[in-house]
């Protein structure tokens, strides 16, 4: 019986660290659906861009063969943004903060150049994905 319980906590637990991490990535997509009007979108690139990341997306910022890996979009995102500031408990406390801190990432990064020679804002106003396929760079270190 005692083992029965220990296992029940050790999944509980492992369970519950595996949520917290995916309700801050869901945060970073959602604040970007909310950024480029991907919800509702009205013009042609909002709704090019809203089917492009839909069909995307982990991908929008993160590897095709693992999501431990970013691509030139996520990495330019994690240099402003540590995805330990923004979970459940601070969304819930601070939801203005943190949609600001989001979306002026998203502006900053949006100035930078993509390894298209495009800057990732251009992109998105053409309605495309921000970073280029195949474009795996780096290995998350958390």
């Amino acid at each position: 019986m005692k083992r029965i319980v220990l296992c029940l906590v050790a999944v509980v637990a492992a369970s519950s660290i595996s949520v917290q991490s995916a309700f801050a990535v869901k945060a970073f997509g959602e604040a970007f659906a909310e950024r480029y009007n991907l919800i509702e979108p009205k013009t042609d690139a909002e709704k090019s861009l809203a089917a492009a990341v839909k069909e995307a997306k982990c991908t929008l910022c993160h590897g095709e063969k693992s999501k431990k890996v970013r691509n030139e979009y996520g990495q330019a995102l994690a240099e402003l943004l540590d995805k330990s500031d923004y979970g459940a408990k601070r969304r819930k406390d601070e939801p203005e903060a943190v949609q600001k801190e989001l979306f002026e990432a998203f502006d900053k990064v949006a100035k930078e150049k993509s390894e298209s020679g495009q800057t990732f804002g251009e992109k998105i106003a053409e309605g495309k994905l921000p970073a280029a396929e195949g474009t795996d760079s780096k290995e998350d270190e958390d």
